[in-house]
């Protein structure tokens, strides 16, 4: 392990515990919802092990609150966002993506069974800065479109995600030196803080010796080599349904020109969103 291990850095991935859910609510039939936009629509399911998400999103939908806003943030391979409330009638070049209804929902990551494949419908959020417990908005969501990795990828991917778990348990570790780190490095102790840094990295790999490492699951690797989807956001933000019809309307909107924000150039709509009775 490299001697500059000590720095310290924002954790980018955070635990992967799933929330849990009752038996009930998983059998109950999913919610379908219409989005209608200037491209074409999109219907899209919501899942019930995400019940704060999908109930707020069915509220909102029925309130209206969707209805005449933009797609205000498109980027190809990756996803298209929508939901700011400050979107709608915004004057052609405004910046958009601040706009909010008041209120965040706590996080509802049901992971691995609901991950970043191409497809899912997820929530948006404020950084780990502001929002360290990965809080969704309150209004505004993504779809996903990604790209395709290969196999190699994938495995580098879990080393990064395995050495930043290990570098989180270093960081906890070092912070309960800090007095004698930051002593050392006024009397310029060298040799006592690579010490104390080869004892830390020993104390952090024996932590996680125990325990099993990261990797993704085989419905995981299939998805990100085969259809495609942003992997790194694995674990970061809400993933609470899933397009259902339409993923050629998403393509479309994906492809359209951006200004330098990823804002459309031409508008791209929500004329309304319907909660579709069964």
């Amino acid at each position: 392990m490299k001697r500059n291990f000590i720095v310290i850095f924002t954790l980018l991935l955070c635990g992967l515990a799933a929330c849990k859910q009752g038996t009930n609510q998983s059998k109950m039939e999913e919610t379908k919802l219409k989005i209608e936009t200037t491209a074409g629509d999109i219907v899209v399911k919501l899942y019930n092990e995400t019940p704060k998400h999908r109930d707020n999103f069915i509220k909102l939908a029925r309130e209206g609150m969707y209805d005449g806003t933009l797609f205000h943030r498109v980027s190809k391979d990756f996803m298209i966002q929508a939901g700011d409330p400050q979107s709608k009638n915004a004057p052609k070049g405004k910046a958009l993506g601040a706009g909010d209804v008041g209120y965040t929902i706590p996080a509802e990551f049901v992971y691995p069974k609901y991950f970043h494949k191409r497809g899912v419908l997820s929530a948006a959020r404020q950084g780990d800065n502001v929002n360290p417990k990965k809080e969704s908005s309150g209004c505004q969501f993504y779809i996903v479109t990604g790209k395709v990795y290969n196999d190699a990828t994938l495995a580098n991917m879990e080393e990064q995600i395995n050495q930043m778990r290990l570098q989180s348990v270093f960081n906890a570790l070092a912070q309960k030196h800090m007095k004698d780190i930051y002593k050392m490095r006024r009397e310029g102790d060298q040799e006592g803080l690579l010490r104390l840094q080869d004892e830390l990295i020993e104390q952090a790999e024996a932590q996680m010796a125990g325990k099993p490492r990261f990797e993704f699951t085989t419905e995981q690797r299939m998805a990100y080599t085969t259809v495609g989807g942003t992997p790194h956001l694995d674990g970061e933000y809400t993933v609470f349904g899933e397009v259902l019809e339409g993923m050629n309307v998403v393509d479309k909107i994906q492809r359209v020109k951006t200004d330098r924000n990823d804002r459309p150039e031409e508008n791209v709509v929500i004329r309304k969103v319907t909660v579709l009775e069964d």
